[in-house]
């Protein structure tokens, strides 16, 4: 008799990816959180796996984002940050699984330069990419870096309510269940794959009223080190929180409060939405040929050390959740080995029925749910907004490494220390481990020389921008105008 955890060869399937967007990966139900209610991300855990370390290419959402469709690490594709956004000149899994049969379509957010470009889908329903072709220029600023004048929005818009993303969210919902309903059913030659891209829970943190209550009317306990005396005083996050001043703007633990009842809500609306998805699935009689991925972006800090926001290697923001769920995987399964967004090319290839081309450093998901560890370190990289220096972050075993090309490194136990309370890198007692780590780093890559790379990059983008004084007088917009709405400088 076949074990539970043994892999089974199985036929090609249906796949469905769900991708949210700033999903912190602890703010789940299945994951252990004391108060988010995630009933239908819940039953999708509980009929297959949840990667419980599982890490972004990069905590931002255009890297993070051309890395989960090329299936390889920033510094080997060059889309460093929110103004260098991924354009189909690499390729893709989409281009894959088209170019294979397979008829692949996107609905919502992708993040990626210009409508009009083969980014590699069949078809592109309703599609945020980045506004004008050019997205966040201040981002590629890394010298002496201005505050950013939209950080206000943060907290000036967090409440009650609806705003265009949550209206952006629903439409994408509808379309979702549309689309299932009239051509996932329709027969076929090859299975079909639909990628279904929500912004919940991305700021403006407004949810719709009957999730926002929800929270407010809990008590909801400050986030940890929150308290200026308790907030780390690494210099990466210092540039950070200056560059980004997200907290400046809170005046009171009540508007602590009214983000995060704000950042819940948006978490429950989110689910409510992947639940009539999910649900749609099941209604068609598609459930049992089709393989469900849900993971997000990357994640957000939610006020934890005093920093909103993403750009930083702590888990809540490097980590993301993953869920993968179907016929031929584990149910009720959860795995600590260490994943990336990187094993997700792999994973939907094999799922999808198509060969998986050389060259890449992803693993099957598939086998990693079936017990498989390889021996290997996962690498996210930052080069974006808010920064000065380039941001390397390893994770092996129960180390997280994260090296800073112009700061001190800095080293954690997450096996003693899982809310990275305690940097280690100067303890002796780590030395060895401290060690292995950099020596996994530089096996990957050369930081300083990707850093390099980076900042060239970014220097040639300004200059055909007009330079530093045209992109601070262009200003910033705090969060890309959904499509059909004007982007908001104010």
């Amino acid at each position: 008799m076949r074990g539970s955890h043994e892999k089974m060869a199985l036929p090609a399937r249906n796949l469905l990816v769900i991708m949210s967007d700033e999903h912190n990966p602890k703010v789940l139900g299945n994951a252990g959180h004391p108060i988010i209610q995630t009933p239908n991300l819940d039953a999708l855990a509980a009929r297959g796996t949840a990667f419980g370390s599982a890490y972004t290419t990069s905590p931002v959402c255009i890297p993070a984002r051309a890395g989960f469709a090329c299936g390889k690490y920033i510094h080997q594709i060059g889309f460093w940050d929110n103004a260098d956004a991924y354009d189909g000149s690499i390729p893709s899994w989409h281009h894959l699984l088209r170019e294979c049969g397979h008829r692949v379509v996107s609905i919502g957010k992708l993040h990626y330069r210009l409508a009009g470009e083969d980014h590699g889908f069949s078809e592109e329903q309703i599609a945020m990419h980045i506004y004008q072709g050019k997205g966040d220029l201040m981002g590629l600023i890394r010298d002496d870096m201005p505050a950013r004048g939209n950080s206000k929005k943060m907290i000036a818009m967090a409440g009650p309510g609806e705003s265009t993303y949550t209206f952006y969210d629903k439409d994408i919902c509808s379309r979702a269940q549309v689309w299932l309903r009239e051509e996932g059913m329709r027969k076929a030659e090859k299975p079909w794959v639909l990628f279904v891209s929500f912004v919940a829970p991305h700021f403006p943190l407004t949810a719709p009223p009957e999730h926002y209550y929800r929270y407010w009317n809990q008590d909801l306990p400050l986030p940890k080190q929150y308290a200026r005396e308790q907030r780390p005083r690494h210099p990466y996050l210092v540039d950070y929180s200056n560059n980004f001043n997200y907290d400046d703007h809170f005046e009171s633990p009540h508007d602590v409060k009214k983000a995060l009842a704000g950042y819940f809500g948006l978490v429950s609306y989110l689910d409510e939405n992947i639940g009539k998805v999910l649900a749609t699935l099941r209604d068609a009689g598609l459930e049992d040929d089709t393989v469900v991925m849900y993971t997000s972006d990357h994640g957000d800090n939610l006020g934890a050390r005093g920093l909103w926001g993403k750009s930083t290697m702590y888990e809540e923001v490097a980590g993301v959740p993953l869920l993968l769920a179907g016929a031929g995987i584990p149910q009720g399964t959860r795995i600590p080995t260490p994943v990336s967004h990187v094993d997700a090319f792999p994973t939907l290839l094999e799922i999808a029925g198509v060969k998986m081309p050389a060259g890449y450093p992803g693993v099957s998901l598939v086998d990693i749910a079936h017990g498989a560890k390889p021996r290997r370190a996962v690498l996210s990289e930052y080069h974006g907004m808010g920064s000065s220096t380039g941001v390397f972050a390893i994770r092996m075993e129960q180390w997280k490494y994260v090296h800073y090309v112009n700061y001190p490194a800095q080293l954690f136990d997450l096996d003693k220390d899982p809310e990275e309370l305690c940097d280690v890198v100067n303890d002796p007692a780590y030395a060895a481990a401290l060690e292995q780590c950099r020596r996994a780093l530089f096996a990957i890559c050369d930081p300083t020389e990707v850093d390099r790379r980076a900042h060239a990059r970014q220097a040639e983008l300004l200059a055909l921008n007009g330079g530093r004084a045209a992109v601070i007088e262009r200003g910033d917009f705090g969060f890309t105008p959904a499509p059909g709405t004007v982007a908001d400088f104010q």
